[in-house]
């Protein structure tokens, strides 16, 4: 028996369900399951995702047997809709839809009115009554195959010849939308459509309705492989293998007068989670209209019970009906055909971070879902997301002094929340290449309407603002899945491309002045606009209180929740002061990492005493001068951390970061200054900062070698450590210092630091007539450690993985330069992530399996944590907790994330 292609679905009854993504792709799997659900769906049938691989792979060819598949599925559609592909009598119409497993709004073509030519349109006309909906779908089916199918050049200028010469007819009519053209007008366009089609193409627009329909099928698989698809698999970590399938589906027209519509609806809003149906819809129009943003859409949940109040309450019902099947929010693609509504998709809404957390506190209270469903759904909440509820706001004072002073320009569709404030810039192009020039740049991308082309740019941008499209346009669904500020829908705003303009009444900006926006209540506003914390940063900073939000009690909730299922540990990569406070108040568990350096850089001209000193005593002396400080700083630490475990790393950097050549540069007199206070000549100083001076600094005397080499360096930092860690238990503060040897790549190395900070701890204990707990460990951030972790763990009582610098000595990348090549490398699809900001689980992560796999065959109870910056990335989190780890540590504002992240893979993994 051939293998099985094309699954159908219509009249109750489907070949597929929700649970054949990976075949069926996201669209097809849903529209079985809608079918069999009893959800009114007009048939049709899915081509499956091999097919599309199948296609890629042999250069546009079809698996035997697909033709059959597809003749006889077309034969059970006509007979479930009463009508005849390719009929000149009573002729069916079909659409052509991608649908890969996750859904990729807008990255792939859409093929609307398949199965017109100069019969079937006039058959159409007679068999609806209405002529000029006929000859409407004929031109909107040309203009859209013309473009996807054909693939019609721009114009040397960049337009569209079919939108220009759609314009022209406008104006020559004096109407201003689509809808207002008479026949004879559409009649004119579809002629003029076919002439620029043959004279630029050299060849006739295709009248065969079979040829049409596998034009846009292979259309559809082809579009899997276009630019913005890949840019959009990369930005999601979709694979590129998986393929789309696509869906073939009877049309239902909502342009068949003032009694159709068209729109796109959410059971809830999905830019804050406010419960309720909503959405766009356009009366007497075609579905690509309401996401194109060719006319301003209405609203669902103030007007379209108005307007048609049947249609209205079938969609209600039909909204709770797959919410509850679903047990989510979901977006539909609706048509409302001559009173009866028919349903062309649901898919599980893309969201904020504001609305995921309401959405799925919501869905709980509801009793619709649990806390572990809540919670372990990592696409119900991606845990990055949750970074938008810590990012800044506007203050209402300060905006409302910039209302007074008459900066307000417009207020558009609050589309994506936050504050944002940029540069403009018109382009996608630009944007992109403004940033490749300045990771740094703050930008605004302003469009009359985005389009999936754009999605380069709107990456890039801080917000992006359009002054067409309405909730569920383009600009509006990427946004809030990228979590950006964004406002659509600003009528009044007039862009000019020419001339780089964009204006509202008398306020004319130009491309690179500065506009803000405010994506909670649609305004824009010129110039910046100060910002101030959000209200889960007001509360943690003790600014407001915990009742007055809900939005920080939905949090609250949310994180206790993900408290009670996860099992790594959540600690703090920090140092003494307010870094220190906001991390506990994230809910850190203890300091996974103090980088001592720091308090070096404060003391600098003692470090540098030590580093000129010619001898020994000269040399500990200088130190000592840092002993105080790191002493207070460590006392600090302790009491911010009240009983919680704190690691602190022994200094780290290398020499030549306290005193180099460009020291010497940036600080005139400075070689003057260092010979006078040690005694030396300005020739001796630049004698010794030449000898600091290493090829690769990343690789040289730094980590443990400098304790190895100026023992007085660990001496000092270990007798501050425990001497601070003696004076705040003597307040009655519970402390666990955990003291870290960074570097270590040989258990003699471990050995000797280890012996010089045991040595002082008994001294300091002595003295203090006192004993405390601690532990001595490393830090495997080189592969011999990890590949010698057995060995390590004779010694060390806990390991921490410094991926950052594991990272850098696995690939041979220096985190200081590659970001010279790695966009490339990413863009051409050679690494699937940053490693520097997702752990490369194949590489690094292999020599962290060895390292947690040797060190514990040594020592059982070995803990292990990890304090490279991708403690704080959901994947690396993820990849931790499989490989056996006890925490992760991160950055304060990620702790959050690494929460979320830790409880989901806790109970996904089960």
């Amino acid at each position: 028996m051939a293998e099985k292609h094309v699954y159908y679905f219509g009249n109750g009854k489907a070949d597929g369900n929700a649970t054949m993504k990976e075949t069926l792709g996201g669209k097809g799997a849903n529209l079985a399951e809608m079918t069999n659900i009893g959800i009114p769906v007009p048939a049709g049938f899915t081509i499956t995702t091999d097919v599309c691989v199948y296609y890629n792979d042999t250069n546009n060819q079809y698996p035997p047997g697909l033709k059959d598949q597809v003749e006889d599925a077309l034969k059970k559609v006509e007979k479930a809709m009463g009508a005849k592909y390719g009929c000149t009598e009573n002729p069916l119409l079909v659409s052509c839809r991608s649908g890969a497993r996750e859904s990729m709004p807008g990255m792939m073509d859409t093929v609307l009115n398949i199965g017109l030519n100069e019969d079937t349109v006039n058959a159409l006309a007679k068999q609806a009554n209405d002529e000029r909906f006929a000859w409407d779908s004929y031109r909107r089916f040309i203009q859209m195959y013309g473009d996807v199918v054909m693939q019609l050049p721009l114009t040397s200028d960049g337009e569209d010849r079919f939108e220009l010469i759609l314009e022209e007819h406008r104006e020559k009519a004096g109407v201003h939308y689509d809808h207002e053209l008479t026949v004879d007008q559409l009649k004119a366009i579809v002629d003029d459509y076919k002439k620029v089609v043959k004279d630029t193409l050299g060849k006739e627009f295709p009248t065969d309705p079979m040829e049409q329909l596998w034009g846009a099928i292979g259309a559809v698989f082809g579009s899997w492989s276009n630019d913005r698809a890949v840019v959009y698999r990369r930005q999601y970590n979709i694979p590129h293998e998986w393929g789309t399938a696509t869906n073939v589906q009877a049309m239902a027209f909502g342009n068949l007068g003032d009694d159709c519509a068209t729109g796109v609806g959410l059971t809830r809003d999905c830019s804050m989670g406010d419960p309720g149906f909503c959405g766009d819809y356009l009366i007497n129009a075609q579905g690509e209209d309401v996401v194109a943003g060719i006319r301003v859409p209405k609203r669902i949940e103030t007007q379209l019970e108005d307007d048609m109040p049947e249609a209205y309450k079938q969609l209600d019902d039909i909204a709770k009906k797959l919410e509850k099947h679903y047990k989510d929010v979901q977006d539909i693609e609706f048509t409302v055909q001559r009173g009866k509504v028919w349903l062309l998709q649901t898919r599980n809404a893309k969201r904020t971070g504001f609305a995921a957390v309401r959405i799925a506190v919501d869905l709980v209270e509801e009793g619709l879902i649990d806390e572990k469903e809540a919670v372990g759904n990592k696409r119900r909440i991606p845990a990055d997301d949750l970074n938008q509820l810590l990012q800044p706001i506007f203050d209402p004072a300060v905006k409302k002094a910039a209302q007074d002073e008459g900066r307000h320009m417009t207020t558009g569709i609050n589309a994506g929340p936050g504050a944002a404030t940029g540069q403009i810039v018109l382009s996608a192009e630009k944007a992109e290449a403004m940033f490749n020039e300045d990771n740094d740049v703050a930008l605004m991308l302003v469009r009359k309407e985005t389009s999936p082309e754009d999605l380069r740019g709107m990456r890039v941008s801080k917000g992006i603002l359009t002054a067409q499209g309405g909730a569920s346009s383009h600009a509006a669904l990427v946004s809030r899945q990228m979590g950006k500020a964004c406002v659509v829908g600003a009528d009044e705003l007039s862009i000019n491309y020419a001339d780089k303009t964009v204006s509202a009444g008398d306020k004319v900006l130009k491309e690179g002045d500065w506009i803000t926006i405010d994506g909670f209540t649609g305004e824009v506003f010129e110039g910046k606009i100060d910002t101030s914390p959000s209200e889960v940063m007001r509360v943690l900073e003790g600014k407001m209180k915990p009742e007055e939000s809900e939005t920080y009690q939905r949090y609250a909730k949310l994180m206790s929740w993900a408290d009670e299922h996860r099992k790594l540990k959540v600690r703090a990569n920090c140092e003494p002061g307010d870094v220190a406070e906001e991390a506990v108040a994230f809910g850190c568990e203890g300091v996974g990492l103090c980088r001592t350096e720091h308090m070096f850089f404060d003391k600098v001209e003692a470090m540098r005493k030590m580093i000129l000193a010619e001898d020994l005593e000269t040399r500990k002396k200088a130190v000592d001068e840092i002993l105080p400080h790191q002493r207070e700083d460590f006392e600090s630490l302790f009491r911010t951390m009240a009983g919680r475990p704190v690691t602190i790393r022994l200094l780290d950097p290398p020499l030549h970061e306290f005193l180099s050549d460009r020291h010497l540069e940036e600080e005139p007199g400075l070689d003057k200054k260092l010979a006078e206070m040690t005694g030396k000549s300005v020739e001796d100083i630049h004698r010794r900062v030449a000898e600091l001076e290493e090829l690769n600094p990343m690789l040289g005397h730094r980590g443990c070698r400098l304790g190895v080499v100026y023992p007085e360096i660990t001496a000092m930092q270990a007798r501050a450590i425990f001497e601070a860690a003696c004076n705040v238990k003597a307040d009655g503060i519970d402390v666990h210092p955990e003291v870290m040897i960074p570097l270590v790549g040989f258990l003699s190395e471990y050995r000797n630091q280890e012996k010089i900070v045991r040595e002082q701890a008994d001294a300091v204990f002595e003295e203090k007539n006192t004993n405390i707990e601690y532990m001595v460990g490393t830090m495997i951030e080189i592969p011999r450690a990890a590949l010698c972790a057995d060995e390590i763990a004779q010694g060390a009582e806990f390991f921490s993985f410094g991926t950052n610098d594991l990272t850098q000595t696995t690939l041979g990348m220096s985190r200081d330069d590659y970001g010279t090549f790695i966009p490339y490398y990413k863009e051409n699809d050679i690494v699937p992530a940053d490693p520097f900001q997702t752990v490369d689980q194949d590489g690094v992560g292999k020599l962290m399996k060895i390292g947690v796999e040797g060190g514990r065959s040594t020592r059982g109870d070995l803990k292990i944590g990890i304090c490279g910056e991708h403690g704080g990335d959901p994947a690396s989190v993820m990849f931790c907790h499989t490989i056996g780890l006890d925490y992760v540590s991160c950055s304060p504002r990620r702790i959050p994330i690494a929460r979320l992240a830790a409880a989901q893979i806790a109970l996904t993994s089960k």
